[in-house]
């Protein structure tokens, strides 16, 4: 069996779901002897996620690489964290290594707009990178948001819309469904 084109895949929108759609594609591939990098570009090492606990046991590598929420620190901490994990995600893809890398929360990494992030994190820089992708390396790209250039990039592109979600009647995010 030859092995397929790696494909590009974008899941955006503001319903949840991005990244759980991502999750499950991992543990699908992982399960078809195929090797998993994700990279979260928002989520903090200093914190535990299900996901992260249920690669571990499984053998797929993820890292965190954010700082949390881009009100929780300053922009210089948020710009510093940018400035560092980009390049570990450009190297994961572009070593040929993983058969599929996931660069979770992406997406809102490149929109934020309250603080300038394009000189830590350059739209065209991911742009490239992604063009050069390894033909068999299938990449996910995750988060809201996604811009137009990263949707013309894709193969696929999923946006995840909310219907009706348990936070409008205050109810806050569910250990083990969301985190």
């Amino acid at each position: 069996m030859t092995k397929q084109e790696g494909l590009v895949y974008v899941y955006t929108g503001n319903g949840k779901g991005k990244t759980t759609a991502a999750i499950g594609t991992a543990v699908r591939s992982a399960g078809r002897g195929m090797s998993v990098k994700m990279l979260q570009f928002i989520k903090s090492p200093e914190r535990t996620y299900g996901e992260a606990l249920t690669f571990e046991k499984i053998g797929i590598e993820i890292e965190q690489l954010g700082i949390g929420f881009t009100w929780t620190k300053t922009p210089e901490e948020h710009r510093e964290a940018l400035r560092t994990a980009w390049p570990k995600a450009k190297e994961a893809l572009l070593s040929g290594a993983y058969d599929v890398v996931i660069w979770d929360e992406l997406n809102n990494a490149l929109a934020i707009d309250t603080f300038p992030t394009a000189d830590v994190l350059p739209l065209e820089d991911v742009l490239e990178t992604i063009r050069r992708k390894p033909s068999h390396v299938h990449l996910l790209i995750t988060g809201r948001n996604a811009a137009q250039e990263i949707r013309e990039a894709a193969d696929l592109v999923t946006v995840m819309e909310p219907e009706k979600h348990y936070y409008e009647r205050g109810i806050p995010a569910v250990k083990g469904m969301e985190f």
